[in-house]
């Protein structure tokens, strides 16, 4: 029996069954991460982005279209990670969780526990993207409204063949000291001209009320001040 042959035996005949089920807005965004090379989701907090890309990323590895997930998110923190202690999976931990946290609701922790400890799953900071070029993955791009220009530019093209990447950001959640240096912005709107690319903004929100109107009053806030309670 060749490999091809044994691999087409061992894919799930039906549908993944998920422990969260999308909802059709979430639908509609899979459909075009699905067709598309690179999608840019965009969406306040609670609105679903990471999850829903991480379910399509569990989705296509289960089903062998890919063969890893690889994830990256920026470090935005006063202590470099360099100097916090542990291997580079240790050290990674404290902003890879809410990615795992996603795995967890998504499916059963067995296998996810699996998938991660066999290397299917693979955290790669975007320090350490350059020079590399993912084949058969799908990429998650976490917190993405925090990469530079620079780092999106680099990020982006480490995408290989047979390959998908979804860039996963919240415009209004820039921790960056100018936000005129997020990549972000860039990116949903060339979204538009670049062939292969596509954009969805997420608008349902999945948790309490309260956190939408909390938000709009930390954005009015920081639009008025420094940041730091002082009038601009």
């Amino acid at each position: 029996m060749t490999e091809k042959i044994r691999e087409e035996k061992q894919k799930p005949k039906g549908p993944i069954k998920f422990q969260i089920q999308l909802n059709e807005e979430q639908k509609e965004a899979k459909d075009k991460i699905l067709n598309n090379a690179i999608t840019i989701l965009s969406g306040k907090a609670g609105s679903g982005k990471t999850l829903l890309a991480c379910q399509v990323a569990l989705d296509m590895l289960f089903k062998k279209t890919i063969t890893k997930i690889i994830i990256t998110r920026p470090t935005v923190s006063k202590e470099e990670i360099g100097f916090l202690p542990g291997d580079l999976r240790e050290k990674m931990e404290p902003w890879m969780q809410p990615i795992y946290s996603n795995f967890y609701l998504l499916y059963n922790k067995e296998k996810i526990d699996e998938i991660i400890s066999n290397g299917q799953v693979e955290i790669v900071p975007v320090a350490f993207m350059r020079g590399r070029t993912f084949l058969d993955s799908f990429v998650i791009v976490d917190e993405a409204q925090n990469c530079t220009h620079e780092q999106m530019e680099m990020i982006v093209s480490r995408l290989g063949i047979r390959s998908k990447m979804v860039v996963c950001g919240d415009s209004a959640q820039v921790d960056l000291k100018q936000k005129g240096e997020s990549g972000f912005n860039f990116l949903l709107r060339v979204a538009k001209k670049v062939k292969d690319m596509a954009s969805q903004t997420l608008l349902i929100n999945h948790r309490h009320s309260v956190v939408d109107a909390l938000l709009n009053e930390y954005e009015d806030f920081k639009n008025k001040t420094n940041g730091n309670g002082q009038k601009i």
